[in-house]
């Protein structure tokens, strides 16, 4: 049986029910529940319905639940609810055919209006719910990002972040109240940028300009040695770049990183495509505390750090992933089996080994799935005592790529 609409969504903005369209304010006005914050349902003269006003995310996300089938339920979102929106998280928790969405002008469009800023160039982020960190792997010169901020306290924090990693210089337009009676905005560099609070209802505007000797770096795999804190437990640079690769992330995207070191495989998958996602499973106390910092100085706060040994600490992973990294644990017992088995059908598994023991696992492996082997050997040219250069080999890599059926 098709489930029939029973819930409204309704995008609504700082000049309240003048800005809406005749079918959004008809809604809004029949409604037998409206739910939505303080300030939104402020935006709206009683009508008679019964008004629920939201609290806690899981609690009133609960209570929506809770009216499934009565007709006439709406609820009030800030401009485009399926943009950064709750009706994003309505729309993951209920069938699509119970709800319908009508979208108001988003705070992004209204921001990129008073800039002037073709927002097809522009790169749109949220700090809402998420570390400001995040914004990190688009700090790219000469990009553009706009940033929905959390509160009023997130543009200095973002100015703080901008001038940590060498973007001192950038351009900050903080806008608020957007189309509403308060709008108002605050103009400045980031390296000049007051910490006093803005109001709540903020979005930034940033156009990226690096200091001179700034580190920039891509989002591209193969980040440079030295970006990442380590103990020598790291796959360098070449060969993390043609892992990642044979990985290939994509947005939403799960990786499995088995004993992940510095977390460096993880955290390059996570900045190569929006939205992916990794877990990190390492053993050793001293590399989880680097993993944690590496992903929060490059941009992957969102990376799950999980401790223990594969093939025990799988049980702890979550769900099924898309891929796979096995790194030093190829030689244990169980282990490559163990992640083979987790993996998604269609998903890859990539096992690096640089000892004898470990590259026969990989040649038994590339038979039972049928994979792909390689071996990767770099040498970087290293000067002599006397002047001269000499090539220094990095011990070979063998390196499988296997898809599951």
């Amino acid at each position: 049986m098709t489930a029939a609409p029973w819930l409204t969504v309704v995008g609504i903005g700082e000049d309240g029910l003048p800005g809406l369209s005749a079918a959004a304010r008809s809604v809004i006005e029949t409604a037998s529940v409206l739910v939505g914050g303080a300030r939104q349902l402020a935006l709206v003269p009683d009508t008679g319905a019964e008004r629920l006003e939201w609290g806690g995310l899981r609690e009133t996300l609960a209570a929506v639940e809770a009216l499934r089938g009565r007709p006439g339920v709406v609820v009030l979102a800030s401009g485009d609810p399926l943009h950064f929106g709750l009706g994003t998280t309505l729309s993951r928790r209920l069938d699509p055919a119970e709800l319908v969405v009508l979208p108001h002008v988003s705070s992004f469009a209204l921001a990129a209006a008073r800039l002037r800023w073709s927002i097809a160039d522009c790169r749109l982020l949220t700090a809402h719910g998420r570390p400001v960190a995040g914004i990190v792997p688009h700090l790219i010169p000469g990009a553009r990002l706009l940033v929905l901020c959390a509160d009023g306290t997130t543009p200095a924090a973002l100015a703080d972040l901008l001038c940590r990693h060498g973007f001192g210089p950038s351009r900050l337009t903080a806008l608020w109240h957007l189309a509403g009676p308060a709008e108002g905005r605050r103009d400045a560099t980031a390296d000049a940028w007051t910490p006093e609070p803005t109001p709540d209802l903020v979005v930034m505007a940033v156009e990226c300009v690096a200091a001179p000797g700034a580190r920039v770096l891509p989002r591209t795999p193969g980040l440079p040695d030295g970006a990442f804190r380590h103990d020598g437990q790291l796959t360098k640079r070449v060969v993390r770049a043609a892992t990642v690769a044979a990985l290939q992330p994509r947005p939403h995207a799960l990786l499995w990183d088995i004993g992940a070191g510095c977390g460096s495989i993880a955290i390059e998958w996570m900045r190569a495509a929006d939205h992916a996602r990794a877990v990190a499973i390492e053993s050793h106390d001293g590399r989880r505390a680097l993993i944690a910092d590496n992903a929060v100085a490059l941009g992957t706060p969102g990376l799950t750090i999980v401790a223990g040994r594969a093939p025990e600490a799988l049980a702890e992973a979550g769900p099924a992933p898309d891929a796979v990294f096995v790194g030093g644990a190829v030689s244990r017992p169980g282990v490559l089996e163990a992640c083979w088995d987790a993996l998604k059908p269609g998903g890859r598994l990539v096992a690096n080994a640089v000892t004898a023991e470990a590259e026969a696992r990989l040649l038994e492996r590339r038979a039972a799935w049928d994979g792909d082997l390689t071996r990767l050997a770099v040498s970087h040219l290293k000067e002599t005592a006397g002047g001269l250069h000499l090539w220094e080999a990095l011990a070979p890599v063998t390196q499988l790529v296997a898809v599951k059926p």
